[in-house]
């Protein structure tokens, strides 16, 4: 504790690293302390719920939502002994002061502190948008209170997906799979990706040609000689391109008027254009203007560091992060585009110095945001301070993660005040007359720039990968009307229609932006969850729904359809922010939705429907499992109907003439049936289920296919496909593949020698029969409980008693692998203090700290994970305990013992019982309430608290 007298106050962040960076700026007269994050949540499950609440009827939600939707908030495991640490400082000083975040998320933070500390001591609530000494000064200077409307809306938001999530959730494990997970932005970002997928399965390619002309002008002035034309009509009829066909079918659109040149049209009319005049017959120019971007916000930063630096959404806000904390940029959480006076005066000074006075234009930028909803005001993303440091200045001072991100914001805020870049565009067309009278038209356009402007400091990319960039010139030469040219080379080129590209994080976040579903602070977590949930994988940046997506998506469209509809998502956001302005009730809200009451979103089809709890229930029944879990592709060539099925070991093909029915299958089970199956290999997207490659996965893949009758017994001999691989069987025989065996050539003979295993090599002097057979490890021989392993699989087959003996006496070699080098030494564990690594275990890498394990989540990698995400994590894992160990089978033993043992057992758990009553120090308090108009009683008023 400070020694100087006069007023002492505790300062809260959220993070050690803010923490650090705030303790330089206050000095003496201040301790800062983090918080890591929120120190209280709804129970993540039953063991959570305190023991005098287990029997009421929410337990379960942690939400009571017949009594107001009071909330029971329970203190993190792994928070407590933080909790405890701040209490004790909280009793040492004078004033405190809640510096968290800005936004709903922070405002949230700063009154669960206060629901938890109940300090007895002055609270303020001190707020700023960088990290710098002015301005953590100025938020000292300039407190406030608690904003009760930011928290509410928070809390709504909280037990809204609460509810979704535990009344949705259970309809998918028993109509599905079992741990599935429903969430209300989560589903519907799913879907979007999902329907995605369903353009690209429907789409039908479609061919064109046209004809690229490289002319030439016979005296050029200025600039090239050559220019590239392509052709674009023919006898006045615009010649086809990819957005005049149909996608489903590939055909042209009716009514399009267009010509649809094919490979021979367009050979034959090149030949006919050989040597024949080409003539200007239109030379059109006009400005080039283009004004610069506006400053990143959260969604467009995520865009452009996903185009130009390949991060993941994670992966930029985790670095942001970062570079925030250490008073690098503004607050990285924001929907607005706006920049303060400093900032703007600051980036222009910094443009004359680096790009001179031309650069700077005679008034400042402002911006509107887009962005529908835009949420609490902030400043957009740009660097921190009044004065600019530039990427060199701080090169030294960053990671390369961090320097890349830092650089791609200063030059976008720098950009945005900079001049236009200005040119000239020209677009010309020129004919020529065929030796059969056609007329040609072709078209050509070309660009360029005089002065560059903004574009010297930054050129924004685009989702598509072969588009123009904004900064390149297509130079032509000089033209006018009437000029003739000459065709240097005529080629006919051919061209395919595109399936919609698939989406990326950067193209999803923007098409949630657009929508008005989620804020920018879930963007990051979305993307992440629905890729944990196993529901979207990625393939490079692109990201492609699974089968199990398919089958959950199917279900809430057919029997759920508001809870997925994205009007209906965006309109909750803009309750949310009502919320948040004070304009609405949290409780009515909560209502309307849950119950379907009249208040708040009562014209809502949810609401008159009775309510999203009536909706789950009342369905139920109605959804038939089989059904949603089968997703149909198409019928074949014989009449068989192809479908995937969703089953409890991964999707599957399967194929059955329309009339057999499969036999009836518990929900989520696979069941039984009729018709061929086959695996779908891991990692095939839906769309590539062509049928081509359903042909070839079950003929090569597995699907069964008789390879003959078994000589000795007249038995077929099938080859077939299970969970763990193409097999042969016969009768009551079964054998795997060898690895050097392709299910597409196995022949007859090699099945006859599969099924030859386990084979008997010989029987030892001592009597004891010697094998050879395939294991999971190998080849290897056998002799009782003695095994050796064979160095091939052929010599399983050849391999004679005596060398097979030899084998058996030699002594097991076995050599003990050196333990592997770390992949990543990360620091020290902010919580406990020991030092954390990252290392590569037999289910892939996980980070430890010598005691405590856990493994890597799906799209973590051991280079971006913080180390700040590897505390909480390993907090996690030792706030569950160790895992439960099998029980070994129980051995009879007399019943007088058993019957002590269990009197025994009976003393234990009555004193365990005692123990845990004894120990709990749960209170039920309701907050006080705010003075408020009744109406507009919040959840955050009628909240439980249990530590």
């Amino acid at each position: 504790m400070p020694s100087n007298a006069g007023t002492t106050r505790l300062v809260i962040v959220e993070s050690p690293a803010k923490a650090k960076t705030i303790s330089g700026y206050l000095g003496p007269g201040y301790v800062v302390e983090a918080s890591f994050g929120h120190v209280r949540d709804l129970p993540r499950n039953a063991a959570d719920v305190p023991a005098k609440y287990k029997g009421e009827p929410w337990a379960r939600l942690g939400v009571d939502v017949d009594n107001g939707f009071h909330a029971l908030y329970v203190v993190s495991a792994d928070r407590k002994q933080q909790i405890s640490k701040l209490v004790k400082l909280a009793k040492e000083v004078d004033e405190i002061f809640l510096a968290t975040d800005e936004d709903r998320e922070g405002e949230a933070i700063a009154w669960h502190l206060v629901e938890t500390l109940k300090p007895k001591v002055p609270v303020k609530r001190m707020v700023f948008h960088e990290i710098t000494k002015p301005a953590i000064q100025a938020a000292v200077a300039n407190p406030r209170e608690i904003d009760r409307d930011l928290v509410d809306a928070q809390e709504a938001r909280r037990i809204l997906d609460r509810l979704y999530g535990y009344e949705v959730s259970p309809v998918l494990w028993k109509k599905v799979m079992p741990k599935l997970s429903a969430g209300r932005v989560q589903s519907v970002a799913t879907r979007i990706v999902v329907e995605r997928e369903r353009q690209r399965m429907a789409f039908r390619t479609a061919e064109y040609w046209d004809i690229l002309a490289t002319l030439a002008v016979a005296n050029a002035g200025e600039g090239p000689r050559n220019f590239n034309a392509t052709l674009v009509a023919l006898n006045g009829d615009r010649i086809a391109t990819g957005k005049d066909f149909e996608p489903t079918t590939g055909r042209v659109k009716p009514g399009a008027g267009v010509v649809h040149l094919d490979e021979g049209g367009a050979r034959g009319l090149a030949a006919r254009l050989e040597g024949r005049p080409f003539t200007v017959t239109r030379v059109e120019e006009k400005p080039y203007r283009r004004r610069p971007y506006a400053p990143f916000i959260t969604s467009t930063l995520q865009q452009e560091a996903a185009r130009k630096l390949r991060f993941s959404s994670q992966q930029t806000m985790r670095t942001a992060q970062r570079l925030y904390e250490n008073g690098y940029i503004t607050y990285m959480r924001t929907d607005s585009v706006n920049l303060s006076e400093t900032a703007i005066a600051a980036a222009r000074r910094q443009i004359v110095e680096l790009y001179g006075e031309r650069s700077v234009p005679p008034e400042p930028r402002r911006y509107t945001g887009k962005v529908k909803n835009a949420q609490e005001a902030h400043e957009a993303i740009r660097p921190a301070g009044d004065n600019f440091r530039t990427p060199g200045d701080v090169a030294k001072e960053l990671s390369a993660e961090e320097f890349k991100l830092y650089e791609l914001i200063w030059r976008r805020t720098i950009a945005s005040q900079m001049t236009d870049a200005v040119g000239s565009s020209v677009s010309v067309r020129i004919r020529a007359v065929s030796s059969a009278q056609e007329e040609a038209d072709f078209g050509a356009t070309g660009k360029t720039i005089t002065d560059p402007g903004f574009l010297r400091a930054y050129v924004e990319s685009s989702d598509d990968e072969n588009a123009e960039a904004e900064d390149a010139e297509r130079r032509l030469p000089t033209l006018v009307k009437d000029q003739p040219l000459t065709a240097d080379e005529l080629a006919a080129q051919g061209h395919h229609t595109q399936p919609p590209s698939r989406y990326t994080e950067a193209s999803l976040v923007k098409a949630l932006e657009e929508l008005g579903i989620g804020r920018p602070s879930t963007y990051a977590s979305i993307m992440q969850t629905i890729q944990d949930r196993g529901y979207v994988f990625k393939r490079g940046q692109a990201m492609i729904p699974s089968f199990l997506a398919f089958a959950v998506i199917g279900l809430l469209e057919r029997h759920y359809p508001r809870l997925v509809d994205y009007d209906f998502t965006a309109s909750m956001e803009n309750e949310l922010d009502e919320i948040a302005g004070g304009d609405h009730a949290a409780v009515d809200f909560l209502t309307a939705f849950y119950f379907g009451s009249a208040n708040g979103a009562g014209d809502r089809d949810i609401a008159r429907s009775g309510g999203l709890k009536k909706l789950v229930t009342e369905n139920l029944s109605e959804i038939d499992a089989r059904s949603v879990n089968s997703i149909p592709l198409f019928t074949d060539d014989d009449g068989r109907e192809v479908v995937v099925r969703v089953g409890r070991y991964g999707p599957y093909l399967q194929r059955a003439v329309p009339g057999e029915q499969p036999a009836p299958a518990a929900e989520g089970e696979e069941g039984g049936g009729q018709g061929d199956r086959a695996p779908i290999p891991e990692g095939l997207a839906p769309d590539e289920l062509t049928p081509e490659k359903v042909h070839e996965l079950f003929l090569g893949g597995g699907g069964e296919r008789k390879l003959g009758d078994d000589p000795a017994t007249g038995e077929p001999i099938l080859l077939k496909s299970g969970r763990f691989g193409p097999y042969v069987a016969s009768g009551e025989r079964k054998s795997s593949l060898l690895r050097s065996q392709s299910p597409d050539s196995l022949t007859l003979d090699e099945a006859l020698k599969l099924l030859s295993l386990p084979r008997l090599v010989g029987v030892a002097p001592d009597g004891v029969e010697v094998f050879a057979n395939n294991g999971r490890y190998g080849p290897y021989v056998k002799r009782g409980d003695e095994f050796r392993s064979l160095d091939s699989e052929d010599r399983m087959f050849s391999v004679t008693l005596d060398e097979a003996l030899a084998l058996l006496a030699a002594p097991k070699t076995r050599q003990r692998r050196a333990a592997a080098p770390p992949l990543r030494e990360m620091g020290v564990d902010p919580l406990t203090e020991k030092p954390l690594v990252i290392k590569d275990g037999r289910f892939g890498p996980y980070v430890t700290d010598g005691e405590t394990n856990a493994s890597l989540r799906r799209g973590q990698t051991p280079e971006a994970l913080s180390i700040e995400e590897a505390s909480e994590m390993l907090a996690e894992k030792r706030a569950k305990g160790p895992a439960p160990k099998k029980k070994a089978a129980a051995k009879k033993a007399p019943a007088k013992k058993a019957a002590a043992t269990k009197a025994t057992a009976t003393k234990k758990t009555a004193a365990a019982t005692k123990s845990t009553a004894a120990k709990s120090t749960t209170t039920a308090k309701a907050t006080p309430a705010k003075k408020a108009p009744a109406k507009k009683a919040a959840p955050r008023k009628a909240t439980t608290t249990a530590d």
